[in-house]
């Protein structure tokens, strides 16, 4: 638990600001559940709810609230009389700093069973539909090194740990490669030893920080809007390819270089490294001219013999292996004999499209982001995929009745929406075309689960399988079958 308690002295140091502030602390709490956002819960003697940040079902202990409102309170655990049987000792250095894997001390069966329940949760509490029977979450096999992309910042005010803040020393070189702390922007918490992406990103990027320390450049920092090196992007893929990508804060291409070509040299893997020189106020590449020093513009994933092309801001599943299983389930849920005509609704780069174009007679794209529509359909040549067209609009504008009178009525409609869900237009649409089947995947069941309490007019939920794509945090994909109801 060596690593649970340097977490929990972490957390003492705000506690003295927070009793100041009158802030309350129950005493022997016992945590019965999690819920949303990967939140633990316990109540309060009042009989409010007490979301708990850095607990688990099991954890009896003392809460500091840290936000009071009408019917629950937040707040943090700043002792424990017991711990539960659900934990498990976290893999990294860096758990209960780093805020990117919060249920990392929870047993990985305990963190399929919570999410699972969530999603059950959701679609029965805020759908009120009826359910068939629940198949079990479908969970990883791999529960880390299993994302195919990273991001990093750097900084020239790293984060200090509470072990620096305690000791004498005077720590001179405060340059860090790393990640955000949560909800802090300009806090970057320095990195040796990530447990998210397969080797070789932590070579990468130990080397790239160590390189550019020896070459004297300036890590950038974001309240002056300073510095040279500013972010770091790795992408792997299952078919071996590697990319990198460096945002200079502006152009100097003697150090530029220096750094470039010491990063090629030393890992000759790489295939695509790439820069961006970006002075404007925040990191999104997106907007930005990606360019080429070596190698190619991209790389290459593969799924069943097809290869999609991949550049610096594609959009890909960065759960590869995952992403391969929760296609399937789709693919299943759509139930394809070959004569079907297929709508697949926020596209993005036309992958589920893709995926199921050689068990449809044909199949519709539409996404709203260009890029991705462009990607999309050199994917689908690429693939010698002559029976997927790709179209490119606002989904509530564009997905009209003169989008299907131009189209036809499809047979099955694939649907795959962002966080906030689908518009009420495209729902009403979708009620409109009245197609036999809809499979609708989501990575937020709540928000499924408002957009399935619309269609439960016309259609009932015949099929669901909840999809682990993020093992150690909160997050979870959900597919369900929609059927349409006989009259």
């Amino acid at each position: 638990m060596k690593y649970l308690i340097k977490y929990f002295e972490a957390i003492l140091i705000f506690v003295p600001m927070a009793r100041r502030n009158n802030k309350k602390v129950f005493e022997n709490l016992e945590v019965t559940d999690a819920g949303a956002k990967g939140k633990a819960i316990a109540h309060a003697p009042d009989g409010k709810v007490v979301f708990i940040s850095n607990a688990v079902p099991g954890d009896v202990c003392e809460v500091q609230t840290t936000k009071k409102r009408k019917s629950y309170y937040e707040g943090k655990a700043i002792s424990f009389s017991k711990y539960s049987d659900k934990r498990v000792e976290p893999k990294c250095a860096y758990f209960g700093t780093c805020g990117g894997c919060k249920w990392q001390y929870m047993g990985y069966e305990h963190q399929l069973f919570y999410k699972q329940k969530e999603v059950e949760n959701n679609l029965r509490r805020l759908g009120k539909i009826e359910l068939p029977e629940i198949t079990p979450i479908l969970g990883s096999e791999n529960q880390y090194f299993y994302r195919n992309k990273m991001e990093f910042s750097f900084s020239d005010s790293k984060w200090l740990t509470l072990e620096q803040i305690k000791s004498d020393k005077v720590i001179e070189n405060r340059n860090a490669l790393g990640f955000h702390i949560p909800g802090m922007w300009d806090k970057i918490l320095d990195i040796d030893n990530c447990h998210l992406q397969r080797d070789p990103s932590n070579a990468i990027r130990n080397f790239v920080k160590n390189k550019a320390e020896e070459l004297q450049l300036t890590f950038y920092n974001a309240r002056k809007q300073e510095g040279f090196l500013r972010t770091l992007m790795l992408r792997t893929s299952s078919t071996g390819d590697v990319m990198v990508l460096l945002q200079f804060f502006h152009e100097d291409k003697e150090k530029r270089e220096l750094l470039l070509e010491a990063i090629q040299s030393q890992f000759p893997e790489i295939t695509s490294l790439l820069y961006v020189i970006n002075s404007k106020g925040n990191d999104t590449i997106y907007d930005q001219e990606v360019n080429l020093y070596s190698g190619q513009d991209h790389i290459f994933e593969e799924m069943e013999g097809l290869r999609f092309k991949i550049n610096a801001k594609s959009f890909y599943q960065t759960n590869s292996e995952q992403a391969y299983e929760l296609y399937k389930v789709t693919r299943d849920f759509a139930g394809l004999s070959g004569k079907e005509l297929v709508f697949d609704l926020y596209t993005g780069t036309g992958t589920i499209a893709q995926f199921i174009a050689k068990q449809a007679a044909k199949v519709i794209g539409v996404e709203a982001v260009p890029d991705a529509i462009k990607a999309a359909k050199e994917n689908a040549k690429l693939n010698k995929i002559d029976n997927a067209e790709f179209y490119v609009g606002d989904m509530k504008k564009v997905f009209n009745n003169e989008f299907i009178a131009q189209h036809g009525i499809p047979d099955v409609i694939i649907t795959d929406p962002p966080r906030d869900g689908m518009h009420k237009d495209v729902v009403e649409q979708l009620l409109k075309i009245s197609a036999e089947k809809i499979v609708y995947v989501s990575c937020n069941s709540a928000t499924q689960a408002r957009d399935l309490a619309l269609l439960d007019i016309d259609y009932k939920v015949s099929k669901t399988q909840a999809v682990d794509m993020f093992p150690q945090t909160h997050h979870v994909e959900n597919v369900v079958l929609l059927e349409k109801r006989k009259s």
